[in-house]
């Protein structure tokens, strides 16, 4: 069910930091006529944390509505309390999305015994397929092969999207999986070589600005046109680069700003991208025709 080019969507802000839904309803028509195979509404790149529950009831609803189950709506529904993960997922099911994009709970750092407890009370609770998010360098822990490959037995959890850029952590995670579990990239810069190694797409970043390239990658690498794919990869290595000049949403954002896209809008403690920054991001969107 879930595959391919994944973005993981922007939340769309003007300068006083309020949801900007006309620029959702177009960033959404961007990537339904890119092609795109799946969108995340709520993760890290959507400012999940800054979200009120109202903010995020209006976002999914929003955006389910606009997909009309053309292509599936996960929504970022992971917290630090499993409570309130449980609850955010219920919101989730009750509008519409298919299927929940569960961070492994951050800053409270539980061992893999508490990952477990965490996912399976989840997995209990949830109607909608799970899809766990490991993402170490933001969360301060690391969800282990061995406990991802004992959750995949439930039904619920369907995928990981795995964003530890080594590809002997993708080959573990599938040898110890196998087709019970979906394995999804969730690092732009190393998602190529993971699907060489058997991931089946990529929750993407990159894919805001260039969806339609994304979803050709995707489709390459699952044809196995690795040559062809590889072109599309290398073309994008400076956009990579330019995403990653200050902490994620932030480069994003400016990107779609400069596309007139969505206004420049950012919530705190995060700020617009640095000035001194600008002038090569401008000169990395017009090469590859963005602006």
């Amino acid at each position: 069910m879930f595959h391919g080019s994944i973005v993981a969507l922007v939340t769309p802000m003007d300068e006083h930091g309020r949801i900007d839904f006309g620029a959702l309803q177009r960033l959404v028509d961007f990537h339904l006529h890119s092609g795109t195979n799946g969108i995340v509404v709520a993760g890290t790149t959507g400012e999940s944390t800054t979200l009120t529950k109202a903010e995020f009831k209006q976002l999914l609803s929003s955006v389910v509505e606009q997909v009309d189950s053309s292509i599936p709506v996960l929504a970022g529904t992971g917290s630090t309390a499993t409570a309130k993960a449980i609850m955010q997922t219920q919101i989730a099911t009750d509008l519409g999305a298919d299927g929940a994009l569960v961070v492994t709970p951050y800053y409270n750092r539980p061992m893999q015994a508490g990952l477990l407890a965490h996912y399976h009370a989840l997995a209990d609770a949830s109607s909608i397929p799970l899809v766990i998010y490991n993402v170490p360098s933001r969360t301060a822990v690391d969800i282990l092969p061995e406990t991802v490959a004992e959750l995949a037995r439930r039904d619920e959890i369907v995928a990981i999207k795995e964003a530890v850029p080594d590809m002997a952590r993708i080959e573990t995670l599938i040898s110890l999986c196998g087709q019970s579990l979906a394995v999804l990239s969730g690092d732009d810069t190393s998602a190529l070589d993971a699907m060489r190694h058997g991931a089946k797409g990529v929750v993407s970043v990159a894919a805001n600005v260039v969806p339609g390239l994304f979803r050709e990658m995707c489709e390459d690498a699952a044809a196995n046109n690795w040559q062809t794919a590889a072109k599309i990869d290398d073309t994008l290595r400076h956009l990579y680069g330019i995403l990653a000049f200050e902490t994620n949403p932030i480069p994003v954002k400016w990107a779609l700003y400069k596309m007139a896209l969505s206004e420049n809008g950012i919530r705190l403690p995060l700020l617009p991208l640095s000035e001194k920054y600008h002038e090569t991001c401008e000169q990395g969107l017009k090469q590859l025709g963005l602006i």
